[in-house]
């Protein structure tokens, strides 16, 4: 929303330019216009975005490692030079640095490389995050901002009664997000992955996950996993990834939901569908090490495997210990007075909004 740059520089007030993104998403889009220099986007048309092609390293983007074409925000897949999320996504990010500051939902331990490097290319950023737990700390649930709420969708806290009943670190939670939608088929196949892993499991089914119908899945399904499935339209996914019971999640790899997974030490099986989800996806796997990647093409055997391992497998149980670090260094970012976000909030106000100066 940088349209209001332009009355603030007018008015000469301060900008301070919020995204809701992470730091590893953000830094990807800011070098975006270099994968246009470099020929990398657009190309001819969509049968150029081969495998192969995307396999393309991509090493100018600065303090993030490994980096391949395909783990790059999708936006970059374009087909023409008039592309609207191409063209948008490089307006933004060039206009980003006209700001006052930036902040960011993220915390310093994190993406303490990709905050830093960042200084150097654009004004003060503030890594003020998880915002949900500072949320958490500061406001009452039963206040009347507490009860707000922020989601699309009603909530069926039902669910929190059926994971009182299981056991530790027992249960998958799958939840693609509020605005991802999948083909029939693609839900078939979760769908007998599941069935077939044999673990217990809460599936949040959003009426509208399928374009243009109602999301259905086979009755056989629901015969074979009667036992040990619970199925939703919506939930309070903070709850619910907070509980106990709690043993996994399959996301895709929206920063809401991959941040408070990590802010509950909860691994996590990413299915990235569009935007940074691929990103986020990247870093979850490969530089937090607390999740394990299931291919667009997705099929219920893979499914099945990858869920089989994060249960009750090594790396499962590796990626388990990794996240309950995680969400103890997110605990601390947020602690009252000295964690590192509570301390930037304090230093963003001071600096960027009342003007003061370091002596």
């Amino acid at each position: 929303m940088s349209f209001t740059l332009d009355p603030a520089e007018e008015l000469g007030v301060p900008e301070v330019l919020f995204w809701t993104l992470s730091a590893c998403g953000f830094m990807a889009y800011l070098h975006f216009y270099r994968l246009v220099e470099m020929g990398l986007s657009p190309l001819k048309d969509e049968s150029c975005w081969t495998k192969e092609y995307l396999d393309t390293v991509i090493d100018c983007v600065p303090s993030m490692k490994n980096m391949k074409l395909k783990d790059i925000p999708s936006f970059i897949r374009a087909t023409n030079h008039d592309n609207i999320m191409l063209n948008f996504s490089l307006r933004e990010t060039e206009r980003a640095k006209r700001a006052s500051a930036i902040i960011l939902n993220t915390f310093d331990d994190l993406e303490h490389d990709i905050l830093r490097s960042m200084q150097s290319i654009l004004p003060p950023v503030y890594s003020i995050g998880p915002l949900h737990l500072l949320a958490n700390r500061e406001i009452a649930e039963d206040s009347k901002i507490g009860k707000m709420g922020s989601n699309l969708w009603k909530e069926e806290t039902e669910c929190l009664d059926w994971l009182d009943t299981k056991p530790r670190n027992s249960v998958v939670y799958v939840n693609f997000g509020s605005t991802t939608v999948v083909t029939a088929k693609q839900l078939v196949e979760f769908a007998w992955g599941l069935a077939g892993c044999g673990k217990e499991f809460l599936w949040v089914i959003r009426p509208d996950l399928i374009a243009g119908e109602e999301a259905i899945v086979p009755p056989e399904f629901l015969v074979e996993t009667a036992n040990r499935r619970m199925l939703a339209s919506w939930c309070p996914q903070e709850k619910v990834l907070s509980h106990p019971a709690m043993g996994g999640f399959i996301t895709h790899s929206g920063w809401n939901s991959t941040l408070e997974s990590l802010s509950s030490g909860v691994p996590m099986i990413c299915w990235p569908f569009f935007a940074e989800q691929q990103t986020n996806c990247k870093f979850t796997c490969d530089e937090w090490e607390v999740g394990m990647e299931i291919g667009g093409d997705v099929k219920r055997e893979e499914v099945e495997a990858v869920v089989r391992e994060l249960m009750g497998g090594n790396k499962g149980k590796k990626m388990r210990e990794k996240a309950e670090e995680w969400c103890r260094l997110a605990e601390e970012a947020t602690k009252h007075k000295v964690g590192s976000s509570v301390v930037n909030f304090e230093t963003f106000v001071n600096k960027a909004l009342l003007g003061q100066r370091s002596e």
